[in-house]
This record gives structure tokens, sequence and C-alpha cells, in this order.
């Protein structure tokens, strides 16, 4: 079986969950392990369970909010502690180790930036949590980036499916990474802005 098709396997059963009876208690945990070894991201779940009950949808957001930062500090330890024994060798599965390599260096001065980036776009989340480990990052700015960029990202998900429902699952699904991008470049445009006026 190649990786690929490792990864669809995953995705199947991940979406299968979505509408399980105990779908809630599964987004934890598929958000969990997601910040720091999981290949498929929550929203793939998030999505289908707000569709669902859009009057739960600041509970189903809040949830992987939630699981995601608390699985953000597995992340962390895997960097810290076990970097050699478990990190690099699940970096390089996933292929990902070049990737840490590059951001590694970065760390030292953009630290916070880096972590709330990764957190609200596609960019592999655990990349950044092992990383934030490996290189000490300070835990409350891990913390308050982690807090801060997932639930934009879950909690803006969750607002677009309730206003505007399936139409927005389709856009969302298909422009996900662009949106992700965009995002973050106005949000620091923004930020620039302030600092300069």
């Amino acid at each position: 079986m190649s990786f690929s098709q490792f990864v669809r396997k995953i995705y199947d059963s991940v979406i299968h969950l979505s509408s399980d009876k105990h779908a809630l208690a599964w987004l934890f945990v598929i958000s969990f392990v997601e910040s720091s070894f999981f290949p498929i991201p929550p929203d793939i779940m998030l999505i289908p369970m707000i569709l669902a009950t859009p009057k739960k949808a600041w509970k189903i957001a809040g949830v992987c909010t939630l699981a995601s930062v608390i699985g953000a500090y597995l992340g962390y330890i895997i960097g810290f502690y076990f970097f050699e024994l478990i990190a690099e060798p699940l970096l390089e599965f996933y292929g990902y180790l070049e990737k840490f390599n590059e951001f590694k260096n970065l760390y030292s001065e953009y630290g916070a930036w880096i972590v709330f980036g990764a957190g609200i776009t596609p960019f592999p989340y655990k990349i950044i949590t092992i990383a934030s480990g490996v290189v000490q990052l300070n835990l409350v700015v891990f913390t308050i980036a982690s807090i801060i960029a997932r639930g934009l990202r879950f909690f803006v998900i969750a607002w677009l499916l309730k206003v505007y429902g399936e139409r927005m699952r389709t856009f969302i699904e298909k422009n996900l990474g662009w949106l992700s991008v965009l995002f973050l470049i106005l949000l620091i445009g923004g930020f620039l802005v302030i600092k300069l006026f």
C-alpha cells in the first residue's frame, strides 16, 4: 500500500466517524492527534458535523479548538524530549523533515507568528508543534498563538457554515488553502500598518 493510499484510507475512515453517534468524542480525538502526528485535519469531520447540526456549531468548533490546542502540547513534548527517537522518524515518514529544517531556523525571531500562521492555514500544524518543542519556544507564547490561531480557523469555518450552509461547504473545501493564506496576509498586513502608523 502506497503512502497516498494509506492516507486516503484514513481519510475515508475519519469521514465515516463524522456521522457516528459519538462523533463529538471522535472529533476531539482527531483534533488532538492531528496537532502532533496524525495526517488528516479535523476539518473533514468539523464541516459535515456542523452542517448536520448547525445549532451546535459553536460547541463543535469549541471542542475542535480545545482538543487541537491540548494536542499541540503533545507535539511540543515530542519535539522537546523525543526529537531523535520519535519526531525525526515521524517527520521523515510524512515527508516533512526538509520543511521542518527550513522552518527551524526562523523560530528565534518569528516563533509566535509561525505558530499562528500554521494554526490557521492548511500547513501541517504538527510540524510547528514539534518544532516549537525542539527550539523550546516560550510556552506562554506557544499557547496564546495556538489558541488564537486554532480558534480563528475552526470558529470562522463554523460561522460560515452556520450562515451559508452547503454552498459554503463546497466553497471552503475547494478553496481552503488560498483562503487561509489570504487571511494570514491581510492579518499580517494589518499589524504592519498599525506598527508603521
